[in-house]
């Protein structure tokens, strides 16, 4: 079958015809897809493997450091699922050195995911030379949303096109009484607005000096510090209600008009398109200011834990080849809000902001790893400890660029 008549059939028609019969087999599938958008993505990939025949037994846990935790659990006190949600980052290597987890080289090798993938999401993927997980889209999470009808009631004519022009856009949806920045305050959420603003206002040199080399000198110097002050002049825009709130609830807030901007991944889309929104008509979408701002590539992978049940082998590998195969990429992409991670499908039927992030994704000068590419969980766990206390608390922006160095430190 050519990739051209796969994307004409009936998706569930064509998986049905693409991949091999599960015949009948339980897949449980621990994930942390619990909004309204996500879920609707992820029925995608539950009535792809229904089609083949099997049963798909969801195990959905909110928030990705309590499934995480609930996946190593089971894995390790030897009841492992079929499949458990990681992103794509180093989060599951540890599993992987441990020997928990099949690798799934013969769906790989067979389906040249090779000559598809990202390269970035290839080395994450692949490891000592082995696919250990299934890649299923790219998320880039620092993009700026914004509400049509709160920016017409600010007299906001015009999208911003630079950090300056949104502090701008930000003080007149102030002034006109709205909520200029919907927030919730959790600490990946602020890791999230700190990224934006590292990546936007510092550019692609300063944000690999800062994550990558984790350079003592350029921490410690000005243009770090402009970054962390424009960031923490973000704080002054949130409401009241910020601290504690779930990502697509700020996202609400865009959606009913109560709000005007939101700093978040593209998976924000989905609860935009649950509500029936459009992109370009009643929503806005940025990814990045200017011609050369970084596009920060970021995922969803899902490892297969280490089992001998041949029924449940077989389940894994039908698993990988359906969840990556042209039509269901595109069909999860347009529900979850992402781009697929396969560059060879046909996209001319997903919306603007799918489509402008498609384009960027063709300049690999623009393509940046996330913070979990480059820094270890400990790292990244005591930046956000850091960025959020500076979020929410009065202290000296030299003091966090020390404590950042230290946190950071080689």
């Amino acid at each position: 079958m050519t990739l051209k008549q796969l994307l004409a059939a009936p998706l569930l028609a064509a998986l049905a015809a693409a991949t091999a019969q599960a015949a009948g087999t339980k897949a449980e599938v621990i994930h942390w897809w619990t909004s309204g958008g996500e879920s609707a993505a992820v029925k995608v990939f539950s009535d792809a493997y229904t089609a083949t025949g099997g049963v798909w037994v969801d195990t959905a846990v909110a928030l990705g450091e309590q499934a995480r935790s609930v996946a190593i659990n089971r894995i390790v006190g030897g009841n492992p699922p079929t499949m458990a949600q990681f992103n794509t980052s180093k989060q599951f290597l540890d599993v992987v050195e441990q020997g928990m987890l099949n690798n799934v080289d013969e769906v790989a090798i067979r389906d040249g995911w090779d000559k598809f993938l990202p390269e970035t999401v290839l080395n994450v993927v692949k490891v000592k030379g082995h696919y250990y997980a299934a890649p299923v889209d790219i998320h880039m999470p620092t993009w700026f949303w914004y509400s049509k009808a709160a920016f017409k009631k600010a007299g906001i004519a015009a999208e911003p096109k630079s950090m300056d022009e949104l502090f701008a856009a930000l003080d007149k949806l102030k002034a006109a009484g709205l909520i200029a920045l919907a927030h919730g305050g959790q600490p990946w959420q602020e890791n999230t607005v700190f990224t934006a603003v590292l990546a936007n206002l510092g550019g692609t040199d300063l944000y690999l000096k800062v994550m990558r080399d984790r350079d003592p000198k350029v921490i410690l110097g000005e243009d770090f510090k402009k970054v962390l002050l424009a960031y923490k002049r973000l704080q002054s825009y949130v409401d009241k209600g910020s601290p504690g709130r779930n990502w697509n609830d700020a996202t609400a807030l865009l959606i009913t008009g109560k709000a005007g901007v939101q700093i978040m991944g593209d998976w924000a889309k989905g609860e935009f398109t649950l509500a029936h929104q459009v992109p370009g008509k009643d929503y806005g979408c940025i990814a990045g200011f200017g011609p050369k701002s970084p596009y920060i590539i970021q995922g969803d992978v899902f490892v297969f834990p280490k089992t001998s049940n041949a029924e449940q082998i077989k389940a894994q590998k039908v698993l990988a080849g359906l969840m990556l195969s042209p039509a269901t990429q595109v069909a999860f992409s347009n529900k979850k809000g992402s781009i697929p991670v396969r560059t060879d499908v046909d996209s001319s039927k997903m919306d603007i902001c799918a489509q402008q992030g498609l384009a960027i994704m063709k300049d690999k000068s623009r393509h940046l790893g996330n913070g979990e590419v480059y820094l270890n969980p400990d790292q990244n766990g005591s930046l956000a400890d850091i960025l959020t206390a500076y979020w929410n608390k009065s202290i000296a922006v030299e003091k966090v660029q020390k404590d950042i160095a230290a946190a950071l430190k080689k």
